[in-house]
């Protein structure tokens, strides 16, 4: 028998490989945090209480890291990222109207940004830095750009998500 600990669906042994490889201090906690977060997409609350138990890091330690930073999630995020960028060239250009068709092809109820089938996560981002394509997404690593709500339709329609709902 394995010496895994598992709580839920969440292995815990995971957290036991981040703190042998970044120590106990409670200066590890960021990066035990990150190695987390890569592992299950998300910081599951089980890992979180079980990081204070391994390491000398408090829970309100612990909690203040992943709360305050931005890239820490506190739920499960989709198997895919949609970026829809709201910096100044694309809010110009209508990111609010592309934000919208993007929910609505996703089948995203209101203050909803991940997908029941945990396929898709929605971000809203400040800047992707393609302002020359405005207005712009990024779904994973590809960048689309220029943007009408036609075209959205139209490439979450390949991705085979067109009116999720």
């Amino acid at each position: 028998m394995s010496d895994q600990v598992v709580t839920g669906d969440v292995d815990l042994s995971i957290v036991d490989e981040m703190v042998e490889r970044y120590g106990t201090e409670p200066s590890a906690a960021i990066p035990i945090l990150l190695g987390l977060q890569e592992s299950y997409r998300y910081l599951p609350i089980d890992a979180l209480r079980y990081v204070t138990e391994k390491t000398e890091a408090t829970p309100d330690q612990v909690y203040g890291v992943a709360t305050f930073y931005g890239q820490f999630r506190l739920k499960p995020v989709g198997e895919h990222i949609v970026r829809v960028c709201h910096g100044t060239a694309c809010h110009v250009r209508g990111a609010v109207s592309i934000d919208q068709v993007v929910c609505d092809s996703l089948g995203l109820a209101d203050g909803e940004d991940t997908t029941e089938d945990y396929k898709y996560t929605l971000e809203k981002v400040a800047c992707l830095g393609c302002c020359s394509l405005s207005p712009v997404i990024m779904i994973d690593d590809k960048v689309y750009g220029s943007l009408t709500r036609k075209k959205v339709q139209r490439i979450f329609k390949k991705l085979g998500r067109e009116g999720a709902k």
